[in-house]
């Protein structure tokens, strides 16, 4: 037999988990996509000493072709950020698959029987296997500012009734019942395959529970999609989306044409009376609040618009240069701001800069200098209808633990201001909506988003895309006005999942080192076990 087989199949679980988002998005993939993994980890010939080299880079195989597929549209940016993230986050499926080898199931139990046919050793592997997966999905949102993008659950975001459990677990309840169908997949067939060989047929519990948890799931989802809507503010918005490429932005010699442009389309926003008219994230080349001729062009349309304007834009102070979002209430006679926390590495930062030359270079003049971090989550009062909204910025609708944050401090509505021109028509800003829909199924509130080019959407409460600003030929990277209503709901209970956060995925991570733990002392008592007593063996030899 081929001997490569099990690095063939490593690569085609990385190959199958690419294909699950945009811009294929063959979400319905993922039920299988981790199975020839877990089968090359579980039934290929261990390498004695070298086995946890050798899962490992099964592993990190399979997450070359995941993160590297998925990902590839960051090459419109940087190569070398590109290959250097891929390189990075490939250790996380390398880690679980060190962690399957860990728990590969082999040998008979105390009666004789093959532990295949054990329902109960079935569960107990594939909750360990899929809370492990949880558990480093967690690990990666966290680790160095966190990079949570395209999480295994992020595949099913197009069948919105399973995705309404995130209201209670999070994108990890989702993860974790897609990682649990494939290694219950994979246990299924072994253990046909023993009771075929054995000719005797036990019930199957282990599969029929697994079954009964994705349809108990779906079920819960049909109940919150059939229930009654709450009672809700009708707040019409106009999103503004330029289509600015990214190096007309940032050249200075474009600066009034650019402004100019923002300018003409807020007129036509106008025109359509909406209470909230919305533009993207930085959306002025300069500082709203520092260039008194932009500060001029905003007030003359806020003196001709009777509803509010959000606008997203740099502000400089002496606290610190922040990415922010301005409400202009009054026609501009108030202002509230929120200055984005989450700041992305190697886009509104360089980590170690100064320390560390090398991540300068791989970005180049593209951050030549850096944003501080905002300190806390600010409510923005619109005044043209009593609604209370949660801003935010770029990335961080991508975001779970922050995104419901706002909800806590009792926002009504999400509003995105974004610019995903730095990726040109890739897929990068299908798959941010993607993830970014996931944050209005866990808190069961509304968002809006206007992007300067991507997608410039509404989103209702259940995390289903109801408008997009987009061409007849279906192409939304286009300069133009979204005009539409959001029913926002007035009195929003906060979920569970707003309340406690991402409390099941850190029960998955407790349960995984639990795991580890007992199968080290395991190992220490094989190797007692293993070695005479010092004192029986004198005896015996006398």
């Amino acid at each position: 037999m081929f001997q490569g087989w099990p690095w063939v199949l490593s690569i085609l679980s990385g190959v199958l988990l690419a294909l699950c988002y945009a811009p294929v998005g063959w979400g319905n993939l993922s039920w299988v996509a981790l199975t020839p993994l877990i089968v090359a980890v579980w039934f290929s010939p261990p390498a004695n000493r070298r086995e946890p080299v050798r899962l490992a880079g099964l592993g990190f195989v399979c997450g070359l072709g995941y993160f590297g597929g998925s990902l590839f549209w960051l090459t419109t940016l940087t190569v070398p950020g590109w290959a250097l993230l891929v390189l990075y986050v490939a250790l996380y499926p390398a880690a679980w698959a060190l962690y399957l080898g860990m728990l590969r199931p082999s040998g008979v139990n105390s009666k004789g029987i093959p532990v295949w046919l054990g329902s109960m050793h079935n569960l107990r592997v594939c909750l360990l296997g899929a809370s492990a997966w949880v558990a480093l999905e967690t690990v990666r949102g966290i680790m160095f500012t966190g990079f949570g993008w395209n999480a295994l659950g992020i595949a099913l975001n197009k069948n919105i009734a399973l995705i309404q459990i995130a209201d209670i677990t999070g994108v990890g309840g989702l993860s974790f019942l897609i990682a649990f169908a494939n290694l219950m997949a994979v246990a299924t067939v072994k253990r046909l395959l023993v009771e075929v060989g054995r000719g005797a047929r036990r019930a199957h519990y282990d599969f029929a529970l697994t079954v009964g948890a994705i349809a108990l799931a779906w079920t819960y989802g049909i109940r919150q999609l059939l229930d009654p809507a709450p009672d809700s503010t009708a707040l019409t918005f106009a999103a503004v989306q330029a289509n600015i490429p990214q190096a007309t932005r940032n050249d200075p010699d474009f600066e009034f044409q650019v402004l100019d442009k923002y300018r003409e389309l807020t007129e036509t926003a106008i025109a359509m009376r909406p209470d909230l008219i919305l533009w993207p994230e930085s959306a002025p080349p300069r500082p709203l609040f520092n260039d008194q001729n932009t500060w001029e062009t905003m007030k003359s349309l806020a003196e001709a618009h009777d509803g509010d304007i959000l606008i997203g834009t740099v502000h400089f102070s002496e606290q610190g240069d922040y990415n922010s979002v301005a409400l202009l209430t009054d026609h501009a006679e108030s202002a509230q701001m929120y200055h984005k926390m989450h700041l992305v590495p190697f886009g509104e930062y360089v980590p170690f800069r100064a320390g560390f030359p090398l991540f300068a270079w791989v970005v180049g003049d593209l951050v030549p200098d850096d944003f501080d971090p905002g300190l806390h989550p600010e409510i923005l009062e619109m005044a043209a209808q009593p609604v209370r909204i949660g801003p935010l910025v770029c990335f961080e609708d991508t975001l779970g633990n922050l995104a419901r944050q706002f909800a806590l401090r009792g926002a009504q509505l999400f509003a995105v201001v974004t610019n995903d021109g730095w990726f040109l028509q890739s897929a990068g800003s299908r798959q941010h909506l993607q993830n970014a829909i996931f944050r209005c199924a866990e808190n069961k509130i509304p968002m809006i988003r206007a992007a300067n080019t991507g997608v410039t959407c509404l989103v209702d409460r259940f995390g289903v895309v109801r408008e997009e600003l987009r061409a007849e030929d279906g192409n939304t990277f286009v300069e133009g006005v979204l005009f539409q209503r959001v029913d926002v709901p007035k009195n929003p209970i906060p979920t569970f999942y707003a309340r406690f956060g991402d409390v099941f995925s850190y029960a998955c991570l407790a349960l995984s080192l639990g795991g580890i733990v007992l199968f080290v002392v395991r190992i220490r008592k094989k190797k007692d076990s293993a070695c005479p007593n010092p004192d029986e063996t004198k005896i015996s030899l006398q």
